[in-house]
């Protein structure tokens, strides 16, 4: 990504903004309390958070009032990744903690979920509401004999009953597992297969793009291929009766039953992640009650300053980590939206008008979202109301500096625009959103707190200023504690701690700022190396995708079995844009002038389509191991992209190189 590092910041917080800020008071609090430097601002929090490792996140603990059942003794006991031992003796539970804000009766009556479709109806779930259901679906598991450690899977849209079965599953301590209802049988298979669920919530279908997608025979694969299953939850979101044998959403949710939590280990499985998968069977990931509970109140408190008075949106899918963490939302006692449909119906300020009809305070969303806003030439800051906005947040790839522009003169010029980049892998984020500091184009703000983030060589010498291997050197509580189906935690070392024994390497490109900002240039294992020179994806696809012939595209690097090096541009054009060699130049004098002579593509190809994974990601190594003649079944995991087809243009493309 193209940085602007040596102009002024695009926004600055004013001093009354810094000083109510939760992470201001935070530091303040911390400095009476555990020592915690009281003067420099956040650089000064975030070099204590991760030199005093073990004093900040009894701090973090100690500030958001978490419950232990059974004390500690300390926060952090072996620090060596992975197998960090966290809050040793310490029992909890995570759904207690998000249905906090309900024990008060003066918020009782208040909204906890705001559900809005494609329609626009827009319904609301109280905090009392949102506990009494989970109470009772809790008991109802118990009386299906769930015990902790039981997974409990949902294939499911983002909806009200969504959240009340992951907690009602955490507060029985079993392990949630969701998938969206667009994932195919296979696709679904692939994931939930591998942790053997005995209760799956299902709807009968779904309503994206304005149509009903049924999905009844679906379920009834699902149905036949896990043995392990005890009971079948169906919720007719279309209307159809449930299927023989099934239980009814409505019986196990009409109980007026307070929530039982069980009091689990801090380490605890809360959930199973997965990763894309397209390459063989996505990676299981779990994560701990305890770990998820004290990193998401670090995140969404501090980082996103969340609070009781904010409406936090987060346009998602129950088959993304972002689900999981807008979920979070609840600790910190803040309103949560769901939007259920397509991101683009009927047109491409959907998910503004969302933000404008339930009061929006934080607005995420993707950076590819963003950026087809400004290729449509909308409006929304001046067609909308858009002013309960505080900040927007964007994530799944990094924002060009031409998103970080258009959000600014398209929706607010006082506006906080929070770049940020972490991972399913720790469910949360990296660097990212700090309410006190300036932002500049093209940059994430920071390393989060307690994240000892470097950027280093291939010898592991830390960097400033150059593009290195995105680590982590210390510990996060989100680590995963494992993966599923992984007993000697082979493919875990092998994932992350294969190139840097003992340290995280996540696989992106990135550079630290000599001003302590982040820049992303995409994943390091997708690099273009030419001659030397290491450039990151994503800084060609921002510039070339500037062009408004260009809807989108794919850039790959082949190293060829004589030492050649051929780089092809794919390029997905935009109706009524043709190939021809003045679009042709244009783009190579773009990435040229903008990025570097090394890198203007060997050929530019035009494309169908650019191929994705199902949570929208490009696909560069799959394409890559295409061209590189892998037969496609070797290649890609079928189920784990979104139109199989596409594929098969660089199928033929590879054989007709040869």
């Amino acid at each position: 990504m193209t940085s602007a590092a040596n102009e002024a910041p695009l926004w600055q917080p004013d001093a009354e903004r810094i000083a109510a800020a939760a992470v201001t008071r935070f530091q303040s609090w911390a400095a009476e309390r555990y020592g915690a430097p009281a003067d420099g601002g956040y650089p000064a929090l975030h070099r204590w958070s991760v030199d005093e490792l073990d004093t900040f996140w009894r701090a973090v603990a100690d500030w958001f009032d978490v419950r232990f059942s059974t004390p500690y003794e300390t926060a952090v006991g072996d620090r060596t990744m992975p197998g960090a031992q966290w809050f040793p003796g310490a029992t909890l539970n995570y759904a207690e903690h998000a249905l906090r804000a309900g024990e008060d009766p003066l918020r009782a009556g208040a909204p906890a979920l705001v559900h809005v479709d494609e329609t626009h109806t827009q319904s609301l779930v109280s905090w009392s509401e949102l506990r009494r259901q989970v109470g009772s679906l809790a008991a109802g598991l118990r009386a299906l004999g769930v015990r902790p450690g039981d997974r409990i899977s949902g294939y499911l849209p983002n909806i009200p009953q969504s959240v009340v079965a992951l907690l009602a599953t955490a507060a029985v301590g079993g392990v949630w597992t969701s998938c969206a209802p667009d994932f195919g049988a296979r696709s679904v298979l692939d994931r939930f297969q591998q942790v053997e669920p005995v209760v799956l919530f299902t709807v009968d279908g779904y309503r994206y793009g304005g149509k009903e997608h049924d999905r009844t025979d679906t379920v009834a694969e699902l149905r036949r291929e896990l043995p392990t299953l005890r009971a079948l939850v169906h919720i007719p979101l279309l209307g159809t009766p449930a299927p023989e044998g099934a239980l009814e959403w409505s019986a196990l949710t009409s109980a007026d039953t307070e929530p039982v939590f069980e009091q689990v280990p801090f380490e605890h499985p809360l959930w199973v992640l997965y990763s894309s998968g397209t390459t063989g069977l996505p990676k299981a990931i779990v994560q701990s009650q305890g770990g998820i509970l004290l990193e998401h109140f670090k995140q969404l408190g501090l980082h996103c300053d969340l609070g009781p008075d904010d409406r936090f949106f987060w346009y998602t899918s129950t088959g993304w980590m972002m689900w999981n963490f807008l979920v979070s939302g609840l600790l910190t006692g803040t309103t949560v939206v769901l939007y259920d449909g397509s991101p683009g119906y009927p047109d491409v300020s959907a998910q503004w008008r969302v933000a404008e009809q339930t009061g929006a305070t934080l607005f995420g969303t993707s950076a590819a979202y963003v950026m087809a806003c400004r290729k449509a030439d909308t409006h929304p800051g001046r067609d909308l109301d858009l002013s309960r906005i505080q900040c927007v947040a964007t994530t799944g790839s990094p924002l060009p500096p031409d998103g970080f522009r258009w959000l600014h003169d398209e929706i607010a010029d006082n506006l906080w625009i929070a770049s940020v980049s972490g991972g399913t892998d720790v469910c949360s984020c990296f660097a990212g959103a700090v309410p006190t500091l300036p932002v500049h184009i093209g940059e994430l703000q920071a390393p989060c707190l307690g994240t000892d983030l470097q950027s280093w060589d291939p010898a592991g010498k830390p960097l400033i200023g150059e593009v290195g291997e995105l680590v982590v050197t210390n510990p996060l509580p989100s680590m995963p504690i494992h993966f599923w189906n992984d007993p000697d935690g082979s493919r875990y070392r092998d994932s992350y701690f294969e190139m840097y024994p003992g340290v995280w390497r996540h696989g992106d490109w990135i550079t630290l700022t000599d001003h302590g900002s982040v820049i992303i240039h995409g994943r390091s294992d997708s690099t273009l190396n030419r001659q030397g020179v290491r450039m990151g994806s994503a800084d060609i696809y921002e510039a070339v995708e500037r062009l408004p012939e260009i809807r989108e595209s794919l850039v790959i690097g082949l190293e060829e079995p004589d030492g050649g090096y051929w780089m092809p541009l794919f390029v997905h054009l935009a109706d009524g844009a043709a190939l021809d060699d003045g679009l042709c130049d244009r783009i190579k004098e773009t990435i040229r002038e903008n990025l570097s002579p090394r890198h203007v593509p060997d050929e530019i190809i035009e494309v169908p389509g650019i191929p994705h994974t199902l949570t929208g990601k490009r696909i560069e190594v799959p394409v890559k191991r295409l061209l590189q003649g892998t037969a496609l079944a070797k290649a890609v995991n079928p189920g784990s992209i979104d139109n199989l087809e596409l594929l098969h243009f660089y199928e033929e493309l590879a054989r007709t190189r040869r």
